[in-house]
């Protein structure tokens, strides 16, 4: 509502046609669908707030500059308070009595001039949104806390009549809801589709055929949950969950802006991987990434941890200021903190007080103060920093070493000939000169093996600690008032000892304090939503009044209550998801559950989503057999399209293609450039990470099959599966055409996916044969020349293998490209 609510009241009042209004709403009442008037009373969370949300709020909330209407500081309709303030005679709502509530009035109101929200802030309130807040205000127009911002609570469990499906308590939730709606759940799916679902979401990885049809026999009443532990303690578990993690810190291999320069932070990656693999409690997790260096006898690794915010850009162009680059990075480090434990959007109060959660200008600064006081300068060095022992350069390092420490000690006249001392080298005894010579050698050596050094964050002493002032519509030159250190008065807030300021640590600390309403809830729900596709809150970046409502709120704050209770345990709550009967459901869905619920948000079925893109690219060379488990270090550079990009951008962002078993490494060891993301991973709808990314989207374009079809990473795991096939099956066609299925899919073909596969063999074959050329290229490239092993399956006939591999490598890129291959089942 963009006009004075109450400019024009004594006109209103005044006016016949209000009373004719009214006698018209009788009448329509009459006609009015009877959901509205249903037994069960309006709720302000559920039925009025996101009316009040969409419709009125950016003009009558809680952004004082730009609040319309009202009294002396305009008309809040975002607290009771202000809603029902005495404007002279009237109030907007006037609890219990909708009649004469002027917010009634003016939304039923039919003049153009009068009418809210006013014509061009969009569409007026419909007949039954108009008749919610009619029974609202009659009912007494209750207002409600924001759901998210209430204590956590752990509900009761409750009662259902199917007592037999539940496995565990998140069944009873789920079914509670669909027994309320006369929906049964989905049957179980089989155990091929368990494997390879629970598989997918734990590891990012597909299981063997041979895991499977041990899993698929194996009678013992606790087979799943073996099954699940053996996943969890899969070494390619952190390396799965570290994707999303990494997400939001927004961790890439480059500094960012338009040069974009390399930046060597991957050992933050890899501590990221090992607090998953190690199942680091998650408030232990967060302490140490915001706040490592200020822990009591803090470690190296603690230091690391603390790059979560050294992955801010950093602007190393000529001519620009940094000062006001650091500050940039210190807005992004309280958006992305908020952003990633709380599930809020705070990046508009930097301006102006936010228009929809109370959420103030000031207390975004007061939360900058507290970022505010690191050593980073937007320097081109990247100081601080840290060196790390890193054993591959200790390995180049040591040899060294010690052979000049064994010369220094045999001859030790050595020891007086540095060289400093070289410059005027005339006293230097002739029989040591061909030593002195090899000694020079070996620390010019020794200082070429640079050391690995990582970004950090570093506190500044007292002394040098900076002032923190409120900044003027977001401009870091035009300063105000000075602004201390604090958090958001709408959470409890931290304990703090007399004097003492809210540091990083005591951020930290109270980001993961029992007592906070959002971490937990938020934390959960990015669990479930990384299992099912969407989370019980669907808008799992938007915790506040823009986001939705959670769609079992009981079962979220159970979860978070169980979150918490178990130390923070991340796998206890994916146990606790992936062996409950509701994750086990069959995905497909009747025509008329279909139609009810489309998203599914009900969970009367199981789980179907596309995976994310380096999981693709994963299991497209795990099938092959070329994936790499190789774990940590510097990243790496497998193949990609020759896009011409540095004839376009200049060689600074020049491609070497990595050798040997780097070539295959996970996804997540690539090169991460900001400005260049890798283009596959990119089409699949991963971030750049210039900022903190809460969700992927994920879409569906053409481009998508023309990287799956035409990649060199494709190619060449295709190439790789036609060899795997014939490597390891059967001479039969069938046989052969039933393990390339399995390899890529994990369960057993049906006869017509049989009897298509050997179709387009057949056909591939045919059309080889007169094209020799052709399969030789198909068969060989990128992949190099067949192998012996391969040959001897065709008695050592270099063209029959090739047009067979061929065939096999077509066959085996249509499987990549299934559409079953992208998704998890």
């Amino acid at each position: 509502m963009v006009r004075n609510f109450v400019s024009c009241r004594w006109a209103v009042a005044e006016r016949f046609n209000v009373v004719v209004a009214h006698l018209m709403w009788s009448v329509l009442c009459l006609c009015m669908p009877l959901s509205v008037f249903s037994e069960e009373a309006p709720s302000f969370t559920r039925d009025i707030k996101g009316l009040l949300s969409d419709r009125c709020i950016r003009c009558h909330g809680p952004d004082a500059e730009d609040r319309h209407g009202g009294g002396e500081y305009g008309l809040r309709l975002d607290t009771f308070e202000g809603a029902t303030e005495d404007l002279g005679g009237y109030a907007a709502i006037v609890s219990g009595n909708a009649q004469k509530s002027e917010l009634v009035i003016r939304i039923s109101e039919e003049d153009a001039d009068l009418i809210m929200p006013p014509p061009e802030a969009g569409e007026p309130l419909s007949a039954d949104e108009v008749a919610l807040f009619r029974r609202w205000i009659d009912d007494g127009a209750k207002y409600e806390p924001h759901w998210s911002y209430t204590p956590i609570r752990r509900p009761i469990i409750p009662e259902v009549s199917n007592t037999f499906w539940p496995r565990n308590q998140i069944d009873r939730f789920i079914l509670a809801k669909l027994e309320t709606k006369g929906l049964v759940p989905s049957q179980e799916a089989n155990r091929m589709t368990l494997a390879r679902r629970l598989a997918i979401d734990l590891t990012g990885l597909p299981v063997s055929p041979e895991q499977v049809d041990e899993f698929v026999v194996d009678t013992s009443t606790d087979a799943v949950e073996q099954f699940i532990d053996t996943l969890l303690s899969h070494q390619g578990y952190g390396e799965h969950m570290a994707r999303s993690w990494l997400d939001l810190a927004r961790y890439a291999d480059s500094a960012g802006y338009a040069d974009d320069p390399p930046r060597t932070i991957w050992p933050y990656r890899d501590w990221v991987i090992g607090a998953f693999d190690n199942n680091m409690p998650f408030d232990e997790f967060t302490i140490a990434q915001l706040a490592g260096d200020l822990l009591q006898d803090a470690t190296v690794h603690d230091a690391i941890a603390t790059a979560f915010h050294r992955n801010t850009l950093t602007n190393n162009e000529g001519g620009t200021i940094d000062e006001e680059f650091r500050s940039v990075a210190v807005v992004d480090r309280v958006n992305t903190t908020l952003s990633t434990w709380m599930g809020t959007t705070i990046a508009c109060a930097q301006c102006h007080d936010h228009k929809y959660d109370p959420l103030s200008q000031q207390e975004f600064f007061g939360l900058y103060a507290i970022l505010n006081n690191t050593a980073d300068a937007d320097r081109k060095d990247e100081s601080p920093l840290v060196s790390i022992p890193w054993e591959p350069l200790d390995v180049k390092r040591r040899p060294l070493e010690k052979e000049l420490a064994a010369i220094l000690k045999a001859v030790p006249e050595m020891k007086k000939i540095t060289p400093k001392k070289q410059v005027q080298p005339r006293g230097e005894p002739p029989e040591l000169r061909p030593l002195r010579k090899h000694t020079d050698t070996l620390r010019r050596k020794i200082a070429a093996v640079k050391t690995v050094t990582v970004p950090v964050m570093e506190e500044l002493q007292d002394d040098k600690r900076r002032v923190t002032k409120l900044q003027y519509r977001g401009n870091w030159q035009d300063l105000g008032p000075v602004v201390k250190e604090h958090v958001p008065a709408v959470f409890p807030q931290p304990e703090l000892a007399d004097g003492q300021r809210v540091s990083r640590l005591k951020l930290a600390e109270w980001l993961v304090d029992r007592e906070n309403p959002l971490t937990a809830r938020v934390l959960v729900n990015r669990l479930w939503e990384q299992i099912f596709g969407i989370g019980i809150v669907s808008t799992s970046e938007e915790f506040g009044s823009q986001g939705e409502l959670p769609s079992h709120p009981e079962l979220l704050d159970w979860l978070a209550c169980e979150f918490i209770d178990s130390g923070w345990d991340i796998q206890a709550i994916q146990r606790l998801i992936v062996t409950s009967a509701t994750y086990r459901q069959s995905s497909k869905p009747t025509p008329e559950l279909l139609e009810y619920d489309p998203e599914n948000r009900l969970l009367a079925c199981g789980p179907r989503v596309r995976l994310s893109a380096e999981v693709i690219r994963d299991q497209a060379l795990a099938a092959a057999g070329l994936l790499s488990l190789k774990k940590g270090g510097p990243s790496v550079h497998p193949p990609q399209p020759n896009l011409g990009l540095k004839a376009a951008f200049g060689a600074g962002i020049d491609w070497k293609t990595s050798a040997g078993e780097d070539r295959y490494r996970r996804a997540i060891y690539t090169t991460w450039r900001r400005r260049n993301p890798y283009p596959s991973m990119a089409t699949f709808d991963a971030p750049n990470r210039e900022v903190c990314t809460i969700r992927r989207p994920r879409t569906n374009t053409p481009l998508q099959a023309l990287v799956t079809l035409n990649d060199p990473v494709f190619v060449e795991a295709a190439q790789a599966l036609a060899r795997r096939i014939i490597r390891e099956s059967e001479a039969n066609v069938e046989a052969q055409a039933t393990r390339g299925f399995r390899l890529v899919l994990t369960r057993e073909p049906r006869p017509s996916e049989v009897e298509r596969l050997v179709d387009l063999y057949e056909e591939t074959c045919a059309k080889y044969t007169t094209q020799p050329g052709a399969a030789m290229a198909m068969a060989t490239k990128p992949r190099g020349p067949l192998p012996e092993e391969i040959l001897k399956h065709f008695d050592g006939n270099v063209s029959e293998a090739h047009i067979h591999l061929a065939a096999w490598t077509v066959v085996g890129n249509v499987l990549l490209n299934l559409d079953e291959a992208f998704m998890c089942p």
